[in-house]
């Protein structure tokens, strides 16, 4: 039986209330979840910007998604093809409304109560990743893309973070001599902005990069940028890290730490 001839609008309508508020602005069964959202149609209006730079055949491809909140992009890689679909996210309220939107959907993705510290607990890689709308929540971002690329990350990567300041590209350079300091105050200069008490009325934001931080720690972390396609998403590709550079990346040279 189609699981969605179980829901009536009513139903839908009845549980999208009782699993509220919603983040993520979904139809499900012509019953919208967040149809006052502060952003719009969020987050689709976002998707819509990036979807492009994205294969629309994902046939034979895993996918996870970390961070998944109530599984819009889930539903979107599954909506695409993609054979296996995991979403990860540590609320288990996010979580419950990710269940229920894919079972109204019809769409067979898989949910799991992970943190993105944890991700090494999964002992499996995916063709694609999805870490979109999370970094700027952690207090140990880069800890965090340290983590996908050394446990779960088999080749692309799709990035986003709120970002803040300048939205110019930067190169800081190989290296600077100790005095010179005035590089630091270059608006450009890769920056990770600190949110000491709550921002935008939300204590779990933490961290907001300028776009040379975003970049500059996708390339630390191991990833390659191959296309920005919208002014907070990155679209990269994983590539081993020298033995001898942490911090570098290396296409294809030395053994991967």
């Amino acid at each position: 039986m189609n699981p969605t001839l179980a829901w009536t609008e009513a139903r839908i309508r009845a549980r999208v209330r009782e699993l509220g508020p919603w983040f993520h602005n979904m139809e499900l069964g012509g019953v919208r979840t967040a149809p006052e959202h502060f952003l719009g149609d969020y987050p689709n209006v976002k998707w819509q910007r990036f979807a492009p730079a994205l294969p629309l055949d994902l046939s034979g491809l895993s996918v996870l998604d970390i961070g998944c909140n109530a599984g819009f992009y889930s539903l979107e890689m599954k909506r695409r093809g993609a054979a296996r679909v995991l979403g990860i996210d540590s609320d288990p309220d996010y979580l419950a409304q990710a269940r229920f939107a894919a079972e109204v959907s019809g769409l067979a993705v898989e949910y799991r109560q992970l943190s993105v510290y944890d991700v090494g607990a999964l002992r499996e890689r995916f063709d694609i990743v999805l870490f979109i709308g999370v970094l700027y929540h952690l207090r140990h971002p880069l800890l965090a893309l340290d983590l996908i690329h050394a446990h779960v990350a088999r080749d692309l990567l799709v990035f986003q973070s709120m970002q803040r300041g300048s939205a110019a590209a930067h190169d800081p350079g190989a290296d600077h001599d100790f005095t010179e300091t005035e590089i630091f105050d270059d608006s450009a200069w890769p920056r990770l902005h600190f949110v000491e008490h709550s921002y935008a009325h939300d204590p779990t934001n933490w961290w907001v990069p300028n776009r040379a931080c975003s970049e500059a720690m996708l390339r630390s972390a191991g990833f390659i940028i191959e296309r920005h396609p919208e002014d907070e998403v990155f679209i990269c590709r994983r590539v081993a890290r020298d033995a001898g550079e942490w911090g570098a990346v290396y296409p294809a040279r030395g053994e991967e730490r």
